[in-house]
């Protein structure tokens, strides 16, 4: 069969941050590679870079068609969705992604066959029951086959992108391509999606070099969800880079437990050729920390952050907005960050997001229509702000970007420390984020 796998493009109303940083379709490359093994043709549109479904589909006759999808995107698929079977009706359509695996109901559609709940874990079983001529109940039955603890998938068909690689990029590192060594969390902060899809596991640490030996690009970030776990697993995959004489430059997120708790193994990772880690700080505030169940402290955080800037390696930190702030929390915010070497931050308006236990305790008090997926962006404020406009709270979150990460001494880090050229990019991204923030000053309830 022929088969088109498809990343969406956001809706203009997202404030999204592939502006400045683009992943490139890692799913998408994996289902690829199985389906190459199953015997199947496979292509890839990336429709953030390439924009048109219409030519897309009109590229070779095709027998099903595949989207990925966040939250953000899923009323752009269900709209593409129903596109493709108005025009192709033979075309089956599915659609995956880690939303599609946890709240699968927001995907139901009479213009979708089948909702992979089951992830890659179910795909061979539904091309099979295409090529069988199931019927659409079948179908979801088959997408539903249940996760395991294991990972026996092909490496990452990266070639199918490969038009594509140049635009790929993760902040102040150009080229970046991404792999994954592990899947879910291991802890369970209430606000977090990814702690919802299933238990933690690792896989082999020798199939892990062994694809990121493959990979071309000199940047690589590791998309775990949390690579700072076990310091057994640290050690070995440093161990084996060096033994193969990998030399790269590696983005990864972590937690500030761990690096406060294990300065060695920064200091280990560091001479490994990594060069930053986003860490999320969540908050200055001990009492909301304990709220979002992180299971750590404003003073293991500071400590984190230290530990990273002694050891040369960038912290991007992810700091949350409470609804309920007032202006004080915000100039409290700016001082916090700011008493950091290079503050470069992520500052995201607290956000119930479906599947989460934070949702189901905050819920009630969402004021934006659910079934407005794009403004569930983690930019949007989708809960009325209590002590102050919904003007007000943006003006405050894009104050507080601009007195750090784009203030002139931290536009002057950037520079120096990565180039004039992903400056300027950098710089393109977060203008275009700032002009959407000034939009929604102006206009709050777009």
């Amino acid at each position: 069969m022929n088969i088109l796998l498809i990343r969406p493009c956001p809706h203009k109303s997202s404030i999204n941050l592939q502006s400045f940083m683009m992943c490139e379709p890692l799913e998408l490359e994996y289902v690829a590679a199985l389906l190459e093994r199953m015997g199947h043709e496979t292509d890839i549109v990336d429709l953030v870079i390439d924009k048109s479904l219409s030519r897309a589909l009109k590229a070779k006759k095709y027998d099903a068609v595949a989207f990925t999808s966040y939250l953000v995107h899923v009323g752009i698929v269900k709209g593409y969705a129903e596109y493709v079977k108005k025009h192709y009706p033979d075309i089956k359509v599915l659609v995956g992604g880690v939303h599609a695996e946890v709240v699968p109901s927001d995907f139901e559609s009479p213009y979708i066959d089948c909702i992979l709940t089951g992830g890659m874990y179910a795909l061979e079983g539904v091309i099979k029951g295409i090529e069988d001529g199931v019927t659409r109940d079948e179908l979801m039955m088959l997408g539903g086959a249940p996760k395991c603890q294991a990972f026996d998938f092909p490496h990452p068909a990266r070639h199918k992108t490969a038009r594509y690689r140049g635009h790929y990029n993760y902040i102040y590192h150009d080229r970046c391509a991404t792999i994954k060594t592990s899947f879910s969390c291991a802890y369970d902060c209430e606000f977090c999606f990814c702690t919802r899809l299933g238990r933690y596991f690792e896989r082999d640490l020798d199939d892990v070099i062994n694809e990121l030996d493959e990979i071309e690009e000199e940047n690589v970030f590791i998309v775990d969800d949390n690579f700072l776990f076990r310091r057994e697993r640290i050690i070995e995959f440093c161990r084996l880079v060096k033994e193969r004489g990998i030399k790269k430059t590696y983005i990864a997120f972590g937690r500030a437990d761990f690096i406060a708790e294990n300065e060695d193994m920064i200091e280990l990772l560091a001479s490994c050729g990594f060069d930053a880690f986003f860490v999320g700080i969540e908050s200055f505030k001990s009492g909301e920390l304990s709220d979002y169940n992180k299971r750590t402290s404003v003073e293991i955080n500071n400590r984190a952050v230290r530990i990273l800037e002694k050891h040369g390696l960038q912290c991007y930190s992810g700091l949350i907005v409470g609804f309920d702030w007032v202006r004080s929390d915000f100039d409290t915010l700016i001082g916090y960050l700011n008493g950091f070497e290079h503050p470069m931050v992520n500052i995201q308006p607290i956000t119930p997001i479906k599947g989460t236990p934070f949702y189901e305790k905050m819920k009630d008090k969402i004021t934006t229509a659910e079934d407005r997926y794009e403004l569930f962006d983690m930019a949007h404020a989708v809960m009325e702000p209590l002590n102050m406009s919904r003007r007000a709270f943006y003006y405050n979150i894009l104050r507080a970007y601009l007195k750090t990460s784009a203030s002139a001494r931290g536009r002057r880090y950037i520079k120096e420390r990565y180039g004039k050229s992903i400056y300027r990019r950098v710089r393109r991204g977060a203008v275009t984020i700032a002009l959407q923030y000034i939009k929604l000053i102006i206009a709050p309830n777009r």
